[in-house]
């Protein structure tokens, strides 16, 4: 997650920036694209449900 926005912040930046003379429309889509899918996985990170635990493994407590 944290990739993705790293490497389309990178590319955003080069695409954008001077020094990559030929194919900057690519890079900086391409860098949009890496922030999106960091985006998304995101949002389906902090969205997921937790999960109950298996009742089948506790051991049950004998008094």
């Amino acid at each position: 997650m944290v990739m993705f926005f790293a490497t389309g912040s990178l590319g955003i930046l080069v695409g954008l920036s001077p020094i990559a003379a030929s194919q900057t429309v690519m890079i900086t889509f391409l860098g949009v694209v890496n922030v999106g899918l960091g985006a998304f996985f995101a949002f389906l990170f902090l969205t997921q449900i937790k999960k109950d635990p298996d009742k089948r493994k506790k051991k049950k407590k004998h008094d």
